[in-house]
């Protein structure tokens, strides 16, 4: 079996804008990651408070105090990693990373108001979200709002390490595997 590489391909597209089934798929992925942490985090909390109380205590029966700690959880979870490395863990996996309308790196202070207007671009049908496909920079209504950008990026220099060990012609693997 042979796995064709296009490392010519990846490289190009490093630094260009996302596009939205990449940026899609990177949100599914954090999604899926933010209510896991949160379901495994309010199990925590309610046996704590339990423990602690000396009765059973479920967020189920406090709904404001359950909505303020998701908003908070999302907060985190989207804002800090964006503000340190520039990209959330699902942005990781797809390779993609934020970064300013300039391409700097994105500071704690964009990486919140682009988190805050996250909700707004899902809101009113996905609007907010589907003005990537007319924008030539490809920015949704949170990256308007926050100043920022997202674009193609991963390790250029793996791209070209995998092409150099694809297999060679007669279908063994590459000498030193």
């Amino acid at each position: 079996m042979t796995v064709r590489v296009k490392p010519e391909r990846d490289i190009n597209l490093q630094g260009h804008y996302a596009g939205i089934v990449t940026r899609l798929a990177a949100f599914a992925l954090d999604v899926a990651v933010a209510v896991t942490l949160y379901a495994l985090a309010g199990r925590v909390i309610e046996y704590v408070m339990s423990s602690l109380k000396g009765s059973e205590v479920s967020l189920r029966d406090h709904p404001i105090i359950s909505a303020i700690f998701l908003a908070l959880l999302w907060l985190v979870y989207f804002a800090y990693p964006i503000a340190v490395g520039g990209r959330t863990l699902g942005m990781s996996f797809v390779g993609l990373e934020v970064v300013t309308k300039t391409g700097g790196d994105v500071d704690a202070r964009h990486a919140v108001i682009r988190t805050i207007f996250l909700p707004f671009s899902i809101a009113f049908a996905g609007i907010g979200i589907l003005i990537i496909l007319i924008n030539r920079d490809r920015r949704a209504f949170h990256d308007l709002v926050a100043g920022t950008a997202v674009v193609y990026s991963w390790d250029a220099r793996a791209a070209r390490l995998r092409f150099l060990a694809k297999s060679r012609p007669d279908g063994l693997p590459p000498s030193g595997a």
